[in-house]
This record gives structure tokens, sequence and C-alpha cells, in this order.
């Protein structure tokens, strides 16, 4: 059991740059719930979902992907925040989430070359690499090189998700430069092998991000939390690296940002669920806590680590090593009030049957398909069922993946349709 001073520490406010105060050091990171409702909205499932959440005991809530680009969806059940979406509903979830006192974040995110095949829209990376995933790399579209043109639209769309996000009343954004999407993708030497001012040297493969960052701030309020969400390491041998994150992190520095979400891998090497390809994260908590402390020695921006942390005394070692906010994932999926359970002394509810496949990218899609499951439960109003299977999980996730495919597709039609009847749009889709 942890000391009464460590569950103080837990439990103190922290304050961010922007002058923003978390009650308290624990956060519900982002998971892709994959709820969206009709127009790629949030509706009744994900309000009831963050409102439990809420009532936790987190002191940051961080939602799951919200997309930039209509045209570009992780999954079809993503949600989409652009120039064209109405805020109300969005307005509703940031007052689900806020309701019990929680601090409430939109993660906002392309998802460039790490797109299924299935899905139409667009495939985009920063070069035609293609995600390689063995047998399974046929589940994902081939990308084209993003234009510069494209990449300067990418921009102004992030900006312009933050800006709406601060108007329907989220008290900050998380900008999504992990686990191999579009923005680390464009960080990483292994996908980027552009020759022009966004590829080869660190600096010009940071220039998206770093230019989405200024475009952020310069439309938000100073009082509104901009953080983003960095990989450790890529987890791949000549991919992004941890020398690479603290030279990031240092060039972020100086544009207001008020935390980093340190993280790791990408769907090549999930580490981010316990799984990395070379081997080097062993833990099944804290995954990436011996980076992480690394890079909490120098950084100028306070860090959040994610990755795998169920116990109390697991984040009492994370706050030991000099990192000012614990993120929990899949344990809120199963003890959505884990919080509260630790402020009274108590653990977790349970936890997921392990999944122990030796396909490891289909082990993790079937590890996601658990969480989702509970996700889908706690939305309806019910309580978590641990005793799930992972292949039923998995079989659960993609009947609901079909289904949104179809209403995703409509969707969309009708909105290139009206697009372009429209010629004042504010950006391309192609």
């Amino acid at each position: 059991m942890p000391s009464a001073s460590t569950r103080d520490t837990l439990f103190s406010p922290v304050e961010l740059r922007s002058g923003q105060i978390l009650r308290n050091r624990i956060a519900k990171a982002a998971m892709e719930e994959g709820l969206a409702g009709k127009a790629q909205l949030p509706d009744r499932r994900l309000i009831a979902l963050y409102r439990r959440w809420g009532a936790g005991g987190a002191g940051l809530l961080i939602t799951g992907n919200v997309m930039v680009h209509a045209e570009a969806l992780t999954g079809p059940g993503g949600i989409v925040l652009d120039a064209d979406s109405p805020l109300e509903p969005f307005a509703a979830w940031a007052r689900a989430g806020k309701a019990a006192g929680a601090a409430m974040w939109m993660q906002i995110s392309h998802p460039g070359r790490q797109v299924q095949a299935n899905m139409p829209g667009v495939v985009w990376g920063p070069s035609e690499i293609a995600v390689d995933v063995g047998r399974h790399s046929k589940r994902f579209g081939r990308p084209v090189a993003m234009t510069a043109e494209q990449i300067h639209e990418t921009v102004t769309r992030f900006a312009t998700t933050a800006e709406r996000a601060e108007r329907a009343g989220f008290d900050g954004v998380e900008i999504h430069a992990a686990h191999g999407y579009l923005l680390s993708q464009f960080l990483s030497p292994l996908v980027n092998d552009r020759s022009d001012e966004w590829g080869g040297s660190l600096a010009n493969r940071a220039r998206i991000l770093l230019d989405i960052v200024r475009a952020v701030r310069s439309v938000v309020s100073p009082e509104f939390a901009v953080a983003v969400k960095l990989n450790s390491a890529d987890f791949q041998r000549g991919g992004f690296d941890a020398d690479d994150a603290h030279t990031v992190i240092g060039m972020l520095a100086g544009l207001g940002v008020d935390l980093v979400e340190v993280s790791g891998g990408s769907y090549e090497s999930p580490a981010m669920s316990g799984r990395p390809t070379d081997g080097r994260t062993a833990a099944r908590e804290a995954y990436f806590l011996e980076l992480a402390a690394e890079l909490a020695e120098t950084s100028p921006i306070p860090l959040m680590l994610t990755g795998g942390i169920t116990r109390i005394d697991t984040a009492e070692r994370v706050l030991a090593k000099n990192v000012a906010v614990v993120g929990l994932g899949t344990a809120l999926a199963v003890t959505p009030d884990l919080p509260d359970r630790w402020r009274d002394g108590l653990g977790a509810a349970g936890a997921l049957k392990p999944v122990t496949w030796s396909d490891k990218p289909l082990a993790a899609l079937a590890q996601m398909a658990q969480v989702r499951y509970q996700m889908r439960r706690m939305a309806a109003g019910k309580d978590p069922a641990l005793g799930i299977r992972p292949a039923l999980a998995l079989l659960a996730d993609q009947r609901e993946k079909s289904r949104a495919l179809r209403r995703y597709s409509r969707w969309l039609a009708s909105t290139r349709r009206e697009r372009a009847a429209s010629p004042a749009s504010r950006v391309t889709t192609h």
C-alpha cells in the first residue's frame, strides 16, 4: 500500500504553463472509441461514457482521436470536427466530461497512411512507403506522398479543429504526433524519405508538427491548453528514437506547449499495447517509463506518461521519475472509477483476459477490441464485462466497424456532393 505522502502527491493539483490547473495528476489517456454517431458526430453514447469517466476521479480526460480531415479517418467510427461540423454535439460532450470537475481535452489527429484499405477517402503520407505488417499489410491502403499544398492545408485543418474545440467548451487539445499517425510518419526516417523542406534532417521532419503547434496557439486563447503526444521511440531499428524525442521536446519548448505525453510504437511495432517488435519494452506496466525518465531529466515541458499503468504503486514510480501526469488507458476501460478507488485505498476491479497470440498485429487488434467492447458497454449504461474472450471481442468489433463503414461511406459521399456544389470550400479534399 502506498504511503499517505504518495497519495497526497498523486492527488495534488498541477498548474500548467497556460495557467490551467488540473485537480490531480491522473489523466484518462486517449483511447479510440469508434463510437461516432450520425455525420461522424458525438452522440448520447460518448456523452454517457465521458460522464462516467468524469465522475471517476481523474483530473483530466483526453478524448480518443478526433479527426481534422473528413476524408482521412483511422476507422469508420471516428469523430470528425472540421470547419463544417455543428458545435452543439461537441459542446454536450465537453459538458458531460467536465460535469464532476475534470478538465476535458480533445485529441486531434490525422491518420496519414494508417488507413484501412476498405475506407473511402484519401491515404496520405510524407512518402509512398506503405504500412508493413507482414501478411496483414493488404489491410491498409497504399499511400500517396503529400504535396506542399496538402501539407499547408493540413496545418490549417489542425488549427481549425483546435479553435472550434475551444468554442465548444473543451479546455485544451492534444496534437497526436505518436503511434505512427501522420505527424509521427513525418518524424520517422523510416517512413519519410522526402528530399524537400519536410524531409531529411530532424528539423525538416519536425517542421509540420512545429507549424501545427504555432498555428493552433495563434487561434486559441492563452489559457487554453495545448499538448503534444510524442513517441519516446518508434521501437524499430533506424526509426525515431529517444534522442530524437529529446530534440523535438526542446523544439516545442518555446511554442507554448503545456504538456508532452510520452508514448511509443506504431501499427508496425505496437509498443503502445506492450508488444514492440524489437523487444526493448519488457515491463507489463509503465511500458515507456525508462525512456520517459531519461527525457524528464532535461525536459523543459512537463511530461505525461501513458502505457499499461494499472496499480497505484506503478503510478508512484512514475511520479518519482519527475513525470508530472500519469495517464491511464485500458485501466479505466476496466475500472472507470479507478482514481477514486485509489484514493480510498482500493485497487482495480479486475483485468481483461491476456492476448497471447503469436500473430502480433492480430493480437494487438484483439486487445484493442477488448477495450472497445468495454467502452461500448459503458456507453450503453452497463458495467464492464471482463470475461469477454479476445476472439469474441474481435468479432464484435468487426461487426461494429462494418456497420460504421456503411454509415461513414454514405455520409462522406453526401458531403462530397455538397462541397462540390459549394465552390467556396475552405480547403480542398484531394
